[in-house]
């Protein structure tokens, strides 16, 4: 059994834990807090550990899905986090371009920890939405030679298809 350590990171609220959720076969050991608003109103619900999940791919291959705060405070995290992994998922709100910096960072910050393959998934993006996959690469200044893959984090089939595209991009990397 092939065991693939991937993390799945991108700026706060990008849909990281709903992602993993959609695909896990297992119970999503998550790490979500309530966090508060500046005037101390309820906000919502962060990471601030990690999220952990599990599918199996093929007979022989199991992808580990670990995922980050979203935060750069939590960056301690990320960095235990990012150890072993063999590739990684930058999940980006599309509907969010006040995130796009954050995402830009993350990226340099997981590509300075390991040089393994990447793929950024553009959450809330139908497949037929070239205009705004367009305006996320240039927003985020992705080469080309990075794949840009729309998503909807809520569905299994979409987040299968964002996993299957970076585990294509590990295996070209070994081979």
């Amino acid at each position: 059994m092939q065991s693939v350590k991937v993390v799945v990171t991108g700026p706060f609220n990008a849909g990281k834990t709903t992602f993993i959720k959609a695909v896990s076969e297992i119970t999503v050991l998550s790490t979500e807090r309530q966090v508060s608003d500046a005037s101390g109103e309820g906000s919502g619900e962060t990471t601030v550990a990690m999220d952990f999940g599990r599918i199996t791919i093929a007979d022989d291959v199991v992808l580990y899905l670990f995922g980050t705060p979203g935060q750069e405070r939590f960056s301690f995290m990320w960095e235990t986090l990012s150890e072993g992994m063999l590739g990684f998922v930058l999940l980006v709100d599309a509907e969010d371009p006040e995130s796009f910096e954050d995402a830009k960072s993350m990226i340099e910050f997981f590509r300075n920890m390991s040089d393994v393959p990447f793929v950024v998934a553009a959450n809330k993006v139908p497949p037929t939405d070239v205009r705004t996959l367009r305006s996320v690469r240039a927003s985020i200044g992705l080469s080309d030679d990075t794949p840009l893959l729309p998503v909807d984090a809520r569905d299994k089939e979409s987040v299968k298809a964002v996993l299957l595209g970076l585990l294509y991009r590990i295996l070209d990397s070994m081979g």
